[in-house]
């Protein structure tokens, strides 16, 4: 048995051969041995895909260490590939060394012609600076299911679990896990459940009793803080903290969205919690999610509305109504490539200045994002407390790599989360549906049917104080920026910026959203090497931190890598008017370690300008 620090693995094949589920279950039982670990899966937008082209791949990986982890793994050191097609995908992100273990039972020529090769990567020697293990891995999962009568089609949808028991077998992990699973899952159909536990268990045994490894591997478990664990996904992470919020402000959740990738998660999970008060609302359209949410928490109901780039854009003139109205209302962008349909299972960054400027005349609106799956949770969080305590639409940016991706959470007590403190007016006297409390500038929440507190809604510009229709120019003015006024005030709520790493020096790395983990593992390794860098990470995009000038100064140099073209790099040299140095990608993909560690290492003084990658 020979003990690695830390491994990265990919699973790849077509979107019918269950990469997306056996990579979780992989995740799932490394979790239980203590791992750190980041993942990453990867889907076509494709429902149905040719089987075996390039444009159905369906890949999963997942980086799992005894120390530290903040990517997904930059270079994969096994791959799993089920036919031409994956390799070819994926065979360029396998280091040289790698383990790569094939299907060989998906190499006949009709599947070399679907995935573009003319000979056969397994005969050309194009493989030959990697560890390759040719597996007839279909032809042996029917026979270890051959006794239960299934069908062939069914009988190789197995495949996956045996290619799973594999892996098992060579990272030391036990199949509890994914046996517990599969009875939950298959229990009522007795041929299945038992089908996959024999591919599973078959996986197994092939490499116990073959040798096909000459090496067996153990990553030693990381050591954790004491507490309750549990693995979690971005939307998962998103969706608890939204519950947790509503339980704080003792508020019912409603939640209101249409389908859309890669945010409908959100949905799926909170449909499950009606025990928590929890109502959702599957609409016919964007507008009618956001116009129902807004709806909601004009009732006195926390009010929450989640999507993808598109239908932020669709809702548009809803949150502008949220504004001039004046309501709490949280509203979720899960990013991801665009413009217009885009890339949907793919990440981007880019609706950083839609969610900032993005709508009619002057309506400023909270903006946060979440760095990480976990802090999704925080954010999510965050953005109700927001939201409530100054009477503002509130929005929270994601994307789709944290919002699939997975990683394990200390699970933190409820009755240790910040106060979400509600106060309902009920009382007629003297009320004023636009009097302002003098430190937040929030207005009353004032609940329909309550008597005497009868007063206007709707898109049409208030009076200050009373909140009849008005336009008077003046006042229009006042009231712009008493609302502008009042979003700067919730700098208030935001914490000072923290920097890791050192306090002042040569460059900032200054990033946020899902771009924490690179930026984090390449600072670490630039500051082994002996460089003054900083990294100081943005979950508060607007207001920005009381002091993000004062840190920004104390460094010679600041770099903004973000996965579009430059547009925080932008912001900040409007508002504090120094030079920044970006550094983009817009790829659908999240930055490697190797890349941004390369842009530190051509800006800092005393490095010698050259390649980070190792």
């Amino acid at each position: 048995m020979q003990t690695l620090d830390h491994v990265v693995v990919r699973f790849a094949g077509d979107s019918g051969d269950g990469m997306q589920l056996t990579g979780s279950q992989f995740t799932t039982s490394t979790a239980l041995a203590g791992n750190d670990l980041a993942t990453l899966p990867d889907f076509p937008a494709e429902i149905r895909a040719p089987a075996g082209t390039l444009p159905g791949v369906s890949g999963y990986q997942i980086h799992f260490s005894s120390s530290d982890v903040f990517t997904p793994g930059d270079n994969a050191d096994v791959l799993v590939a089920m036919n031409p097609a994956a390799l070819k995908a994926n065979i360029g992100d396998l280091r040289a060394g790698g383990l790569l273990i094939v299907n060989t039972d998906s190499f006949k020529q009709k599947d070399l012609d679907k995935a573009g090769y003319q000979v056969s990567p397994l005969e050309d020697h194009s493989l030959d600076r990697f560890q390759v293990i040719s597996i007839d891995l279909t032809r042996l999962t029917r026979q270890a299911v051959e006794e239960i009568g299934l069908d062939t089609r069914s009988a190789d949808r197995c495949k996956n679990l045996f290619a799973l028991g594999m892996m098992y077998w060579l990272f030391d992990r036990p199949l509890d896990s994914t046996l517990n699973w599969l009875q939950k899952k298959f229990g009522a159909r007795a041929d299945l459940l038992e089908a996959n536990r024999r591919a599973l268990q078959a996986g197994w045994s092939y490499c116990e009793a073959t040798e096909v490894f000459h090496e067996r591997y153990h990553v030693p478990r990381f050591p954790t803080t004491s507490g309750l664990y549990r693995n979690i996904a971005g939307n998962t992470s998103t969706a608890l903290g939204l519950v947790a919020a509503a339980h704080r402000s003792k508020l019912p959740l409603f939640y209101a969205s249409y389908p859309i990738t890669p945010a409908s998660d959100v949905l799926h999970e909170l449909a499950q919690l009606k025990r928590f008060g929890v109502i959702t609302f599957q609409a016919e359209d964007e507008i009618a999610a956001i116009s129902a949410a807004i709806g909601a928490s004009y009732a006195g109901t926390l009010g929450v509305t989640c999507t993808s780039g598109p239908g932020m854009a669709l809702k548009t003139e809803a949150l502008g109504l949220a504004t001039i109205a004046e309501l709490p209302l949280v509203v979720i962008d899960v990013q991801r490539g665009g413009p217009s349909t885009g890339l949907p299972t793919k990440t981007e960054q880019a609706d950083l200045l839609q969610a900032l400027y993005g709508r009619n005349s002057e309506a400023p609106i909270p903006v946060l994002a979440a760095a990480t799956a976990s802090d999704c949770f925080r954010m999510s969080y965050e953005a109700v407390r927001i939201a409530i305590t100054h009477m503002t639409p509130v929005i929270l940016l994601t994307d789709g790599y944290i919002a699939n991706g997975a990683e394990p959470w200390l699970v933190p007590k409820v009755e240790e989360l910040p106060e979400i403190s509600v106060s309902f007016r009920t009382d007629p006297e003297n009320f004023f549906a636009y009097e302002r409390d003098p430190q937040t500038l929030a207005r009353p929440w004032a609940i329909p049917g309550t008597k005497g507190l009868e007063h206007r809604i709707g898109g049409l510009e208030k009076a200050d104080r009373t909140g009849h229709v008005s336009y008077d120019p003046l006042n229009h003015e006042h009231m712009v920026r008493t609302r502008a006024a009042k979003v700067e005030r919730v700098v208030d709520l935001v914490p000072d910026q923290t920097v890791e790493g050192d306090e002042a020096g040569s460059l900032l790395v200054l990033g946020w959203g899902s771009t924490y983990g690179a930026i984090q593992g390449a600072v670490r390794r630039a500051r082994s090497q002996g460089l003054r860098v900083g990294h100081a990470h943005l979950r508060y995009l607007n207001p920005f931190p009381k002091n993000l000038e004062s840190v920004m100064s104390r460094f010679e140099k600041v770099l903004v890598p973000e996965l579009n073209m430059g547009q925080l790099a932008f912001v900040l040299q409007g508002r504090f008017v120094r030079p920044v140095e970006s550094l983009t990608k817009i790829q659908g993909k999240p930055f490697t370690e190797v890349e941004v560690l390369n842009r530190i290492l051509e800006l800092a003084p005393g490095s010698n300008g050259k390649g980070g990658a190792a």
